[in-house]
């Protein structure tokens, strides 16, 4: 009762936030980034003492602006590009740069002396500038213009009441930038916004569970609305088991147990039901424990009967569903260790699971998450941003992964 109620109270609230975010002036140029960007560093390194297992990653010194449902940049290299298309909007001589992950910001020293800043804020992606020192009045400073298809209300919280608060913001922009809208207008939760172009629903629920927590459910709302089968989009043929719990669990935090899509969940049951529990497929292979704990987390979402019982049998993936039913388990073995290089994700939901801390950081500042190796994905998205990414199917930011990480972290304080 309480969670529709505050969902209510959400949706009543959005329009104002929206009509704030308009007034709101732009925003000026951010005093000091080099300290802000060695207080984010010191962040990190806390994390890492903590959490110590790490993975290489290559570091080619990139941001991407466009959280939510506005357009998609990437800054690297002097260029502003337009992450889906590859245009470049904009170019410029740079002498350095800093690039502060934590204020989605990329400060730039131009060749002639003026200062570029790329900011990220509650209203949109906004381009500020100061004049060369050889200007007629250099200290008067350009408008700040935001750039297109940005114009649109985000909460971004700073966690400040989170040790690893600074970690979060980057983790909560990972998730969000991997919210595309489409054509339709509607925004979509992608697994990674390079190299995947449907939502997956496993993805989309933690996804999900990030924006409830941040006030920013609105942007997939309409996609949640407009769900009427099982399948996932990036497939639209087979549903996997866990599919139907997860499609329930998504329109329980836009709608009721009336939407179009709830009967068709049910009604697809019957193919995966086996005695008092179901058993089908998840990423190839049976995991009956996985499955009915998010069929019954689904319909207890949407406060429909629930006749299952939970398995009382070994399965590798039970401990990835760690917010609920974590009594109803059998010992584990731990994920190997290329599983924890490819799908990170897969141990952080097993250290939220087990209390434990052995999920991979990598070692750079910007992104934290990753997956590589996907059989799914489609790497030569990543050309935009580097060539050589392609060869070694590396994609990141990985929603799912930044997710995890997100809700542990947000949790365990």
């Amino acid at each position: 009762m309480f969670m529709k109620h505050a969902l209510l109270v959400f949706f009543l609230l959005t329009p104002l936030f929206a009509v704030w975010a308009q007034s709101v002036p732009p925003p000026t140029l951010y005093p000091n980034p080099e300290a802000a960007l060695q207080v984010y560093r010191s962040t990190l390194l806390r994390l890492r003492q903590e959490h110590t297992n790490q993975a290489e990653l290559p570091d080619l010194k990139f941001f991407l602006f466009g959280m939510g449902n506005r357009a998609k940049y990437i800054y690297r290299n002097g260029r502003l590009i337009n992450a889906l298309t590859g245009h470049i909007e904009e170019q410029w001589a740079v002498k350095s740069e800093i690039i502060v992950p934590s204020e989605y910001l990329v400060h730039l020293t131009l060749d002639t002396g003026a200062t570029i800043q790329i900011r990220e804020d509650e209203t949109g992606v906004w381009l500020l500038q100061t004049l060369p020192a050889s200007a007629r009045n250099p200290d008067r400073l350009p408008k700040p213009k935001r750039l297109d298809h940005t114009k649109s209300p985000l909460q971004l919280p700073r966690f400040a009441d989170n040790t690893f608060g600074l970690v979060l913001r980057v983790l909560h922009h990972e998730v969000l930038i991997n919210v595309v809208t489409g054509s339709d207008g509607i925004g979509r939760p992608v697994p990674s916004v390079l190299v995947y172009q449907n939502p997956r629903y496993r993805d989309a629920a933690l996804m999900a569970m990030v924006l409830r927590e941040t006030g920013n459910l609105q942007l997939i709302h309409n996609w949640i609305m407009a769900l009427r089968n099982p399948a996932d989009p990036a497939s639209d043929t087979i549903a996997e088991a866990d599919n139907l719990g997860q499609v329930l669990f998504l329109v329980s935090l836009a709608a009721n147990r009336t939407h179009p899509v709830v009967q068709v969940v049910l009604d697809s049951v019957a193919r995966f039901r086996k005695d008092d529990y179901i058993l089908g497929k998840t990423d190839g292979a049976d995991h009956p424990v996985f499955q009915t704990k998010w069929l019954k987390y689904g319909l207890k979402s949407l406060g429909l009967p629930d006749p299952y019982t939970i398995p009382k049998q070994y399965d590798s993936y039970s401990s990835q569903f760690w917010f609920d039913y974590t009594n109803e388990h059998v010992a584990r073995t731990n994920v190997d260790e290329q599983t924890s290089l490819d799908s990170p994700y897969r141990v952080w939901a097993d250290d939220h699971f087990y209390h434990e801390k052995r999920g991979r950081l990598g070692t750079i500042d910007y992104p934290l998450s990753w997956e590589r190796n996907a059989s799914d994905a489609h790497y030569p998205g990543l050309t935009v941003l580097d060539k050589e990414f392609v060869k070694r199917k590396l994609a990141f930011p990985y929603a799912r992964h930044a997710a995890e990480m997100f809700l542990l972290l947000r949790h365990n304080q």
